[in-house]
């Protein structure tokens, strides 16, 4: 072989190896390209699902607050409705200690009105004044 067919191929050999890497170069430059534009397109769609987690972050704590309020104010209630059932059992335990006492006052007027005689007549005049 003549040394120009060699200098030839070798030439050949070297700009078919520069055309590879040229190719290769230009389709690793497309693929990244590609990548960037869907990673961008990726970013794009986490902002706007960003934006309805914060809304529903937001709508949640509201949630969480309103529930709270309510939450103290039942505590609040149920604070109120001990305080009156322990008044209403106070009353109650005083109007029976006033029914005992006012009992006993019938009674003893009873005892000491000759015309009663019987306890038929005493506790019959006893409902009567205690309907009046």
């Amino acid at each position: 072989m003549a040394t120009p067919s060699i200098l030839l191929i070798v030439l050949v050999v070297c700009v078919a190896i520069l055309l590879i890497v040229a190719i290769a170069w230009v389709a690793r430059d497309r693929r990244n390209a590609h990548r960037h534009i869907a990673a961008e397109e990726i970013r794009e769609s986490a902002k706007d699902e960003a934006r309805d987690v914060r809304q529903r972050e937001a709508w949640a704590d509201e949630t969480a607050a309103r529930a709270r309020a309510a939450q103290a104010e039942s505590d609040v209630k149920a604070a109120q409705a001990a305080g009156l059932q322990q008044q209403a059992e106070t009353h109650r335990s005083e109007a029976v200690d006033s029914r005992e006492k006012l009992n006993q006052q019938w009674e003893r007027a009873d005892s000491v009105d000759p015309a009663v005689h019987t306890p038929e007549k005493s506790s019959g005049a006893r409902k009567e004044h205690q309907d009046r």
